[in-house]
């Protein structure tokens, strides 16, 4: 107990503030993760280069795809700096494992065909033909229709939750978390139509 009679409560000054220290405001954060995003794919349209391109597709490669996550793992699905951090995401999971994601994509084709078909995957689909495919999804960024590249991406993710259903070792948690990101990327390739025609 304080020797002090009751008293107000001290109010603390602005140098209170400054002498904590704490992790980095979100709202900066997110700020930071749309303009390096829109810098990004602005800077590869403007350029139309096709080395810009493939440095746009080996990004997650050479600065890793931790570094990627750290800038833009926590925005929202919507944003262009969430839809980079899926579209890579995507790649990173095609590239780390593609013989069993060429074993989901094979069996979710004839559950999904107008996915299979939107994705565009040569066929038949094996490891190498869904590393080509994620690799022009990527490139699309730079280079074609950024609503093409989500909705492509959405359908290539579709098809292989369809065949993480129809698999007997799939489980209803992964099956989920694959739709989940194919609904985000086809949400966001509606919103940036919608955004051409306002």
């Amino acid at each position: 107990m304080s020797d002090r009679p009751h008293h107000r409560p001290m109010q603390p000054g602005d140098a209170f503030f400054d002498d904590i220290v704490g992790g980095a405001d979100p709202a900066l954060v997110t700020e930071a993760a749309d303009r390096a995003a829109r810098l990004l794919v602005r800077g590869a349209r403007e350029r139309g280069d096709a080395g810009v391109a493939e440095r746009l597709l080996h990004l997650a490669d050479t600065e890793g795809i931790e570094t990627i996550a750290e800038v833009w793992a926590g925005s929202p699905a919507d944003s262009l700096a969430g839809c980079l951090w899926r579209l890579y995401l995507l790649r990173s999971w095609v590239y780390a494992d593609p013989v069993a994601v060429a074993r989901e994509f094979e069996a979710g084709r004839s559950h999904a065909q107008v996915a299979r078909v939107v994705a565009g995957v040569a066929d038949p689909p094996g490891p190498e033909e869904l590393k080509a495919m994620v690799d022009q999804v990527l490139r699309g960024i730079a280079t074609g229709d950024f609503a093409d590249v989500l909705f492509r991406a959405a359908g290539f993710a579709r098809v292989v939750a369809a065949g993480r259903a129809a698999l007997a070792d799939g489980t209803e948690e992964a099956v989920v978390r694959v739709l989940r990101l194919a609904e985000q990327l086809e949400a966001a390739g509606h919103i940036e139509l919608a955004s051409r025609l306002s």
